[in-house]
Parts: C-alpha cells; sequence; structure tokens
C-alpha cells in the first residue's frame, strides 16, 4: 500500500500541475486572454511529491509528515468542496478544480486510513515480540 500511496501522490501532483498551471496557460494563449487569469496558485503538488518521496525512501520522518499532510488536507478539502457545494459554479475551470479535489481528497483519506492501520500493525509487532 505505501509504493501505492506514493505513486499515487506523484501522479496527483503532475495531475494538479496540468489542472492548475498547464490547462489555464495553454487555454489563454490559445485564446488570447490574460496568461495568469485561471491558474490556481499553490504549493501542494511539492507537497506531495515530497511526502511519496519520504513514503518511497522511507524516511525516519515519513510518518509524522504524512499524517500532518494528510490531516491538513483532508480538512482543507473537506472544507473548500463544503463551500463549493453550498454554492456550486460549474464552469469549466471550476469543475476541473472540483474533479481534482475530489482525487486529492481520496488520496489523502487512503493514506490516513493506511497509517491508523499501520500504527495499530506495528504495535501489535511489537506486543507480539515483547511477550516473547
Amino acid at each position: 500500500m505505501r509504493l501505492f500511496l506514493a505513486h499515487f501522490l506523484i501522479v496527483l501532483a503532475a495531475w494538479t500541475v496540468v489542472i492548475k498551471y498547464a490547462l489555464p496557460i495553454g487555454w489563454a494563449l490559445g485564446h488570447g486572454t490574460p496568461l495568469l487569469e485561471h491558474v490556481y496558485w499553490d504549493l501542494w503538488p511539492l507537497v506531495h511529491v515530497w511526502v511519496a518521496w519520504a513514503l518511497l525512501r522511507r524516511a525516519p520522518y515519513v510518518v509524522a509528515l504524512a499524517t500532518v499532510v494528510a490531516v491538513a488536507e483532508v480538512t482543507i478539502v473537506a472544507a473548500k468542496l463544503t463551500l463549493f457545494l453550498l454554492e456550486p459554479d460549474w464552469s469549466m475551470w471550476r469543475t476541473n478544480w472540483f474533479v481534482n479535489k475530489l482525487f486529492v481528497l481520496s488520496c489523502f483519506a487512503m493514506l490516513l486510513g493506511w497509517l491508523v492501520q499501520d500504527r495499530a500493525a506495528a504495535r501489535r509487532a511489537r506486543a507480539a515480540t515483547a511477550r516473547g
């Protein structure tokens, strides 16, 4: 599951860059509109790649990093989706944003679930080893 989640995060980061940066800039170039008009600025794709790298390398801080980022992402995205659904805007830009957020939410909900399950398994293994 660790490898799946790491690769999911890499694909998610790449897709987010396309949705938030490449697509809006390409569209603007093709339609003669301001270049950055529909770009959604943030650094989350870099954070997603960092968590993926930490998962792949089994960095000593990976559990803490993944937990903090997953809790932050689930909280932020759930709040944003709730606000969006109260007054939805199904334009091309907001629909792309919405679909991206659904994938972000699913990825980090799975990551949180895995972290909880993995910690429980590690505790059981330590207890079994201690009992001898």
